[in-house]
């Protein structure tokens, strides 16, 4: 597929950590350009807090994300056939997605980004492999869909809210 899909489904193991990133990055920094979500093989955890914290400091809130399988997108009525466009994030994503969708028209693209969940033994080395993996995904992002749009761009974000009483 080239050019600029209408809506877009990324996919990992448990969605938990890196599709809901490349989710939350899609949305800053193309808003509301394409339609996206993101699911996993399975939904047996919730959103990564090693996630959160990183998504955290480029000004994205990813703490309110619900895992969801592909299992639970059919039985709400999501129809795979919806999307122009499924990313894996993993090997086991990428065979869920081509067996799910082989009946489809629609492109399945494998993006092959580390999984930080087992890497690192300190807090700072886990935030180190969880930030590399988010980078991985923004910077894949960026070559596949070009520019963000402005009012998007992680420069012109606030980084931080001010409460005013």
């Amino acid at each position: 597929m080239n050019g600029f899909p209408s809506s877009v489904l990324f996919c990992c193991d448990h969605n938990a950590v890196r599709s809901p990133m490349a989710e939350a990055l899609m949305k800053k920094l193309y808003g509301q350009r394409a339609y996206v979500q993101s699911a996993g093989v399975r939904n047996d955890m919730e959103v990564d807090g090693f996630s959160v914290a990183v998504c955290r400091e480029l000004g994205i809130e990813l703490s309110r994300h619900r895992s969801r399988s592909f299992e639970e997108m059919a039985e709400w009525g999501d129809d795979l056939s919806q999307y122009d466009l499924i990313i894996a994030l993993s090997p086991a994503s990428q065979k869920q997605a081509l067996d799910l969708t082989r009946f489809y028209h629609l492109d399945v693209e494998f993006w092959p980004i580390l999984d930080p969940t087992a890497i690192g033994e300190t807090r700072d080395a886990k935030l180190a492999a969880y930030r590399q993996a988010r980078d991985q995904i923004r910077d894949r992002l960026l070559a596949r869909f070009g520019p963000p749009i402005p009012e998007s761009t992680p420069e012109s974000a606030p980084d931080h809210v001010t409460d005013k009483a």
